[in-house]
């Protein structure tokens, strides 16, 4: 179960969000998107190791045991002393995975599978390759070293030592990892739950049926598919009109309702007469018992300019953290992706923030004077401007694809990574090293 938040006084609760008039910087708005998560305290849960993929631990992870328990075989052969070799061996009995074997006598050898115990006696494998096979009464064994084709225990990883790290989204290896040394269940960090809020008169549930002037909504699907691969799960969503009073009942109920540890909300945030959004989260607003607390103005981004953040405190003490996405359904995507991911990685550490390389541009990219760029690009080794692979090449390179309005979500779809183009008045030529934040 997810813990409520820590009370906050009003004064701590409303200081650092407050609409700004200054265009702030990418850094600037994550932090305090991670202010405003921070009001919520995450608790933790027990899932099943099938099923923690992604999950993240709690605390740091110590080998139980050692890795592997026992010394045993790499190689489906036999096992002798190496001390007796070169020499021939008499072959008595076998060693099968998953039992333990009789000790071995001075001058014989016994037949072994892969992961068998390495029997007492023995201290190497012979692998039946190199022999007359399994059949025979006896091998005829060159020189070979003690420890041959034996795992020794311990040497994957030794009792007490660090196996896993907190703080880390697990993999499938780590998976690998808890299940053998027997876990069946493990702490993790609880998910946050998410309430997305999509909307305007425009905007349709995909499924209904389109009025003239309509659109479907694209931006839950796109805040869905983000807020999952940040270790978040979505509780529910809504769309909602253009409407002041119906946004405020509908935002106060699904609240109520549902108890969510943040709202996402996108659209009705930029500076037309309909910003839905913007007015009802004004502070004198009453949403079913939720005060907002929520600033708004534009950072030094494109796409991506209007935001806004701040908490929904009610009337027990409790915050529910609220981000403000504007509407175009690129801006919302890249929002998400490089404010919000991050954001949720620093405050409550659900997922690794969004990945950044460094790549060499394929051709020349013009910045803008005051504001970063973020461009939808393709980045492979040896990739050209055409979008073939240049085979001999070993140099990491990005490809920016053409348009950067916020509406073409087509063009995005073809994206694996996005450039950052830091503001000025120079162009950058192809060849120049950029950051890129892998998708």
């Amino acid at each position: 179960m997810t813990a409520p938040g820590v009370p906050a006084s009003p004064p701590a609760v409303q200081g650092p969000f407050r609409s700004w008039s200054q265009p702030r910087s990418v850094d600037q708005h994550v932090d305090l998107l991670a202010q405003a998560l921070s009001t919520r305290a995450l608790g933790q849960e027990s899932v099943r190791v099938t099923e923690a993929l992604r999950r993240v631990l709690v605390d740091d992870f110590r080998a139980p045991t050692d890795l592997p328990r026992f010394d045993d075989s790499q190689m489906d052969g036999f096992a002798l002393a190496s001390a007796g070799t070169p020499g021939t061996f008499e072959v008595a009995g076998v060693t099968a995975a998953g039992h333990t074997g009789e000790e071995v006598p001075a001058g014989a050898a016994t037949a072994i599978m892969t992961g068998a115990p390495v029997p007492p006696g023995t201290d190497a494998v012979v692998p039946v390759e190199a022999t007359d096979g399994f059949d025979a009464a006896s091998i005829r064994v060159d020189a070979v070293p003690s420890g041959q084709f034996v795992r020794h225990r311990g040497s994957d990883i030794r009792e007490g030592d660090p196996a896993l790290p907190a703080d880390v989204p697990l993999t499938p290896a780590a998976l690998g990892v808890l299940a053998a040394f027997g876990l069946v269940e493990v702490p993790v960090r609880a998910c946050p739950r998410a309430l997305i809020v999509a909307g305007g008169d425009e905007v349709a549930v995909p499924g209904e049926t389109l009025r003239p002037g309509q659109l479907y909504d694209a931006n839950t699907a796109l805040l869905t598919a983000v807020l999952r691969s940040a270790g978040a799960a979505v509780a529910d969503s809504i769309v909602v009109n253009d409407d002041v009073d119906d946004f405020r009942t509908a935002l106060g109920e699904r609240i109520r309702a549902v108890d969510p540890d943040l709202v996402v909300t996108s659209g009705g945030i930029s500076a037309g007469r309909f910003e839905v959004v913007q007015q009802s989260l004004a502070d004198s607003a009453d949403l079913d018992g939720y005060t907002p607390h929520v600033g708004f103005g534009s950072i030094a981004m494109q796409p991506g300019g209007p935001q806004g953040a701040g908490v929904l405190r009610c009337d027990e003490g409790n915050c529910v953290p609220i981000v403000c996405f504007p509407g175009n359904p690129v801006s919302t995507w890249i929002s998400a992706h490089v404010l919000l991911r991050d954001a949720i990685a620093r405050a409550w550490r659900t997922c690794a923030p969004a990945r950044r390389i460094s790549a060499a541009l394929v051709e020349d990219v013009t910045p803008l004077p005051t504001r970063t760029q973020i461009r939808r690009a393709r980045t492979d080794v040896g990739l050209q401007a055409d979008g073939t692979l240049d085979a001999a090449s070993t140099q990491l390179r990005t490809h920016a694809l053409a348009g950067t309005s916020s509406h073409l979500l087509a063009t995005a779809a073809r994206a694996d990574s996005l450039i950052v183009v830091p503001p000025g008045d120079v162009p950058l030529p192809a060849g120049t090293p950029v950051e890129v934040v892998l998708l």
